[in-house]
């Protein structure tokens, strides 16, 4: 089992805690490592986004960072340590796909702002071919495009941050299902003034 401290506090990494005076706390970090298994509650989280970003690297080591969006649930759980991802047509740049035909190493940030929340997944990833793979892992969505290829994400670590500094942000649904007893109200005081209008 590879530790999560191992993969994330390079020897540089070590260098940069001591040189600001943040190793003893990085260290305590280290002593409390966990499995890279997902729990529960990331396995939760997970399939209740809607979008991710998605970090690859070249061979030479230049990152890129893609955003990954859908309905709720289309990052697949597909077990405690594999996630997978329909891919479908896109703007034909194939920078990802790219990538990982020559450096596997990759990266999943997942952020739910309303609850100021953060997950951060180490792993490695492969584009699938495979037919019935590519078929487990997409959805039907009436309009759509069916999916070309699928992303196989086995994870290696995973860590979760604190809230500081995360701006709550709101969908339309967020506001919609926020506001439906506030709307629902103007509704009936719109109704009642009518009437009342009507009778003088």
């Amino acid at each position: 089992m590879t530790k999560w401290a191992d993969i994330v506090f390079t020897d540089a990494v070590r260098a940069a805690q001591e040189k600001y005076g943040t190793r003893d706390f990085n260290t305590r970090l280290e002593l409390s490592d966990r499995t890279p298994d997902l729990d529960e509650f990331i396995m939760g989280f997970i399939r209740s986004r809607d979008s991710i970003y998605f970090g690859t690297a070249s061979a030479s080591g230049r990152p890129y960072i893609q955003h990954r969006g859908g309905e709720a649930g289309f990052t697949k759980v597909l077990d405690s340590r594999t996630l997978g991802i329909a891919e479908y047509p896109g703007n034909k740049q194939l920078i990802t796909t790219g990538n990982l035909t020559e450096n596997s190493q990759a990266f999943i940030f997942l952020m739910d702002y309303p609850s100021r929340q953060r997950v951060k997944l180490w792993g490695r990833a492969d584009i699938v071919d495979d037919p019935e793979f590519i078929k487990s892992v997409g959805d039907e969505i009436p309009g759509r495009h069916q999916p070309e290829r699928a992303l196989r994400f086995r994870i290696d670590a995973w860590d979760i941050n604190c809230p500081k500094y995360i701006t709550p942000r709101y969908t339309e649904a967020d506001v919609a299902r926020a506001t439906e007893k506030m709307r629902d109200r103007i509704a009936e005081l719109e109704a009642e003034n009518s009437r009342l209008k009507e009778q003088n």
